[in-house]
């Protein structure tokens, strides 16, 4: 119809597929994926920063990344973004995290004990315990 954009974007990340968005008469439109993790992270990477600066929050979605320490061995699909559940904390002068276990995009638990996403790239394939990894936190 008039007046109606809808846009679409490929997004290679798990979890979070499929994700669409789109613009209906100037409101921003959102469909989540159907797996409840899948869901939740597509929420926070996505729709909780459009909400934010709706409401005229400036340039950040208040949620805070940091640079930790992987405390185990990483293993991930090239060509997609990876979002894991994580338990971050502060030890001795730096951040370690660790993933909350099995990642299953319906693994509700491995949610609920994590206060961070790992973020990992599109172009790696496997993360050695010690290296240096980005971190999102979620409270």
């Amino acid at each position: 119809k008039m007046g109606t954009t809808i846009r679409f974007w490929k997004v290679a990340m798990r979890p979070g597929k499929p994700l669409i968005f789109g613009v209906i008469k100037g409101i921003p439109v959102f469909g989540l994926p159907g797996n409840p993790v899948s869901s939740m992270v597509s929420f926070e990477i996505f729709v909780r920063p459009v909400i934010l600066k709706m409401l005229g929050q400036k340039n950040n979605d208040g949620k805070k990344e940091m640079e930790a320490v992987a405390e185990e061995d990483i293993k991930k699909k090239r060509g997609f973004r990876y979002f894991l559940r994580a338990n971050t904390r502060w030890y001795q002068g730096r951040y370690l995290t660790r993933t909350t276990g099995p990642q299953g995009s319906g693994i509700l638990k491995s949610m609920a004990l994590a206060n961070s996403l790992i973020i990992l790239p599109e172009d790696e394939e496997f993360i050695e315990k010690g290296r240096m990894v980005k971190v999102r936190f979620l409270d």
